[in-house]
């Protein structure tokens, strides 16, 4: 198992093996986006905040090198791990210094790939801290309190849990599958009504807080800090 929930991203134009990856990868609870082409891969990646990529190199349309140095040059610290039957030491060599983090050559064990991934995110993602204040909104995980100019938050299992994941991706749009995902992983029903009725309440109840929380249609909730949009 990967450590914590993810957002990973699968392209790949093999459909068998792109299939299996993507139904054993959510299986393991995370969320995933399987694109079959490195033109698709640059799209989405240019709107959607992903948190790892299994890359092939050979691609239809844009390769997979050319995909991993557009990468490179826009989001430095995404992991990588590049998938190729290619199996020669020069193509090796020349995939990691085109900013692949790990190459894992075909065909392979689903158990491997799935620790190497949990290496390369273990390295790649900085612990969420214990407390912030963002805004007028005062946050501890610790503790698990949240206040609003010194006035306490009372919020159900289920807006604790939304709201902790808005600030730990904030200014990055969160998608429903995932939210839905994080209440199922905490176990806990903290009772019914859907996204949208949360997003509602959590909204009403950040009011004077110097945050908002967008609907991005189609793609999920951003939260974002008032100020930082004047």
């Amino acid at each position: 198992m990967l450590g914590g929930m993810a957002h990973l991203l699968i392209v790949e134009d093999d459909e068998l093996l792109r299939d299996a990856l993507s139904a054993q990868l959510t299986m393991a609870g995370h969320t995933v986006t399987p694109v079959a082409d490195g033109a698709q891969a640059q799209s989405l990646l240019d709107s959607t905040r992903c948190d790892a990529v299994i890359l092939d190199l050979g691609l239809p349309k844009v390769h997979g090198m050319e995909v991993l140095r557009w990468i490179r040059q826009r989001l430095a610290a995404l992991p990588v791990l590049v998938l190729t039957a290619l199996d020669g030491l020069d193509d090796r060599v020349a995939g990691l210094n085109a900013g692949a983090d790990d190459y894992l050559t075909k065909p392979f064990d689903f158990p491997e790939l799935e620790a190497r991934l949990h290496a390369l995110m273990r390295r790649g993602r900085p612990p969420a801290r214990a407390a912030a204040s963002v805004g007028q909104l005062s946050f501890d995980r610790a503790a698990r309190r949240a206040s609003v100019r010194g006035a306490a938050l009372e919020l159900s299992p289920r807006e604790w849990l939304l709201l902790d994941l808005l600030l730990t991706e904030q200014d990055r749009v969160v998608s429903k599958q995932r939210i839905t995902q994080a209440w199922a992983q905490d176990g806990g029903d903290g009772g019914g009504g859907s996204i949208e009725v949360y997003i509602h309440r959590l909204r009403r109840k950040l009011e004077h807080s110097g945050l908002t929380i967008r609907t991005v249609r189609g793609l999920g909730y951003l939260l974002e800090h008032e100020a930082a949009q004047a």
